[in-house]
């Protein structure tokens, strides 16, 4: 059971997933190029115990791969996006989450340091790229706040950068739940009392990024997943509900007309951006913090930022793939067997979807409600024989069964990320998107002939693969697992398999 970061690292540990690092590291750019050594060579989550200037142990790296993701979600490690995604979803398929439990009693209230005694330096920030502009305490993070109006509990990720001994900035995006939220706040002429949370249950830090509608609080969502609530305590210095179990709690309050230079920081695109700026550089508000609430000995969590494939691009892919699939089921459109967001594509910007057809235009139904998704610019669509994490079948599909001019379709106007590199930097807020539909079309009356393995020869073959001295493999395992002893599916392609 997962319930905060040290279950989360005792259960790495016991699946072989996480490697610590004894030796004395440095915060100024060699943690950071360690840890995204390791991660281009699909390394494990690596807990560096001794950084310099610092007395407290680093986390890194822990969502790199989909086995680490399914460990945070308490599954079997060997389970795909995909089909995390999937459980995701029928998680939350009924719409009703689980509440928060308040309790009086945390372990991050042990320890405190208030005002004078606030000293953010202490904590081993990475200085992440040569070309950043300082160091950022906040890329495994959550930013908590309250809408005033209606008491709604918020939990988003925003990128924070040091801005000396007691203060941060932090970069909202224009449209951002806490930018909205925050402007209540400014039109009254009041600061916007927030919280910042290094160290929890993951879970928390994989669903604060997810976008999960405008009045729905993140805890309730977490709670659904976990299938128990949330245990929260409630600040007497900013009022907010805050997560029990966390490492380290930043308390404090945003203000709007304390605007400082932010930026630049490699971002998730892999390009130096800004929400304000191509250069990557932007004048943003700083929260002035006021109080840190830690448990014993805590753990600092940093994710390394730049080119896929990185703890950011594997948590939007999981979460963007579940929530896109809960999406088109919410609109009740049937047929749906797979949602893929790659996390090659930064876990962003591409989707695959694989649909079982059942009426003209059905494809091309699922097509124009994906592209909608915030953030995408291209949705590829695939029959349900076709698995949509199964990258080496969906290639084979856009050669076979798609034809462009029939094939395509291009949206002119939909909202884009403020963050993209490819769009020009006087408006990041619109942008095309494409539709690949390579599903054979419904209509035809005639249509391709695939070539099919027999089946009754497949079951046959699969009863002696032992006696054959051949390794198992999943699609051997099926057949001899089925009870009709006819799965004539295609196997996972090769190019999939060596990247899963």
């Amino acid at each position: 059971m997962i319930n905060d970061l040290r279950d989360f690292i005792a259960a790495c540990e016991r699946h072989g997933l996480l490697h610590r690092i004894d030796a004395r590291v440095d915060w100024y750019l060699e943690l950071s190029h360690i840890a995204t050594l390791n991660e281009d060579a699909g390394g494990p989550a690596l807990l560096f115990e001794h950084v310099r200037d610092s007395d407290l142990p680093v986390l890194s790296s822990a969502f790199t791969t989909s086995q680490r993701m399914a460990v945070c979600l308490e599954e079997d490690p060997e389970t795909t996006i995909c089909e995390l995604a999937r459980k995701w979803k029928t998680r939350l398929a009924d719409g009703a989450g689980i509440a928060p439990r308040v309790v009086k009693e945390a372990p991050v209230l042990r320890n405190a340091a208030v005002g004078a005694k606030v000293d953010l330096l202490k904590f081993p920030s990475p200085h992440f790229y040569p070309n950043d502009g300082g160091r950022y305490l906040g890329t495994a993070h959550y930013l908590v706040c309250m809408d005033p109006d209606s008491g709604w509990i918020n939990l988003g990720t925003y990128r924070m950068q040091l801005q000396g001994r007691n203060a941060v900035t932090v970069m909202i995006a224009r449209g951002k739940d806490a930018e909205i939220i925050y402007r209540k706040y400014q039109a009254r002429g009041e600061k916007m009392p927030v919280a910042v949370v290094i160290g929890c249950d993951p879970l928390h830090f994989l669903v604060s990024s997810t976008h999960v509608g405008s009045g729905v609080s993140e805890y309730d969502i977490i709670g659904a997943l976990r299938g128990r609530p949330v245990e929260v305590f409630e600040s007497d210095l900013t009022g907010l509900k805050l997560p029990a179990s966390a490492e380290v709690i930043l308390e404090g309050h945003l203000d709007l007309d304390d605007l400082r230079q932010e930026g630049p920081l490699g971002e998730f695109t892999g390009y130096y951006s800004s929400a304000k700026g191509a250069d990557g550089v932007g004048m943003e508000p700083t929260i002035t913090i006021e109080r840190v609430l830690h448990r014993d000995d805590p753990i600092f969590w940093v994710s390394t930022i730049g080119k896929p494939v990185n703890d950011c691009h594997m948590i939007q892919a999981i979460n963007r793939s579940a929530m896109l699939w809960h999406e088109l089921e919410t609109r009740r459109i049937p047929g749906i067997s797979g949602v893929y967001v790659l996390p090659e594509s930064c876990g962003w910007f591409w989707a695959v979807v694989s649909i079982k057809q059942m009426y003209p235009g059905h494809s091309n139904q699922v097509g124009l409600t994906a592209i909608a998704h915030y953030g995408l610019k291209g949705v590829i669509l695939v029959d349900d024989d076709i698995p949509a994490d199964d990258l080496g079948r969906v290639w084979w599909a856009l050669s076979v069964r798609f034809e462009p001019k029939r094939s395509i379709q291009v949206i002119d106007r939909g909202r884009a990320s403020a963050l993209d590199p490819s769009l020009d930097s006087s408006n990041r807020y619109i942008m095309s998107k494409v539709i690949l539909d390579a599903c054979i079309p419904f209509e035809w009356e005639t249509k391709p002939r695939e070539v099919t393995l027999d089946p009754a020869m497949l079951h046959r073959v699969a009863q002696r693969w032992s006696e054959l001295g051949l390794p198992r493999t999943s699609r051997i395992d099926r057949l001899l697992d089925s009870d009709d002893a006819c799965d004539a599916r295609p196997e996972r392609s090769r190019a999939t398999r060596s990247t899963a």
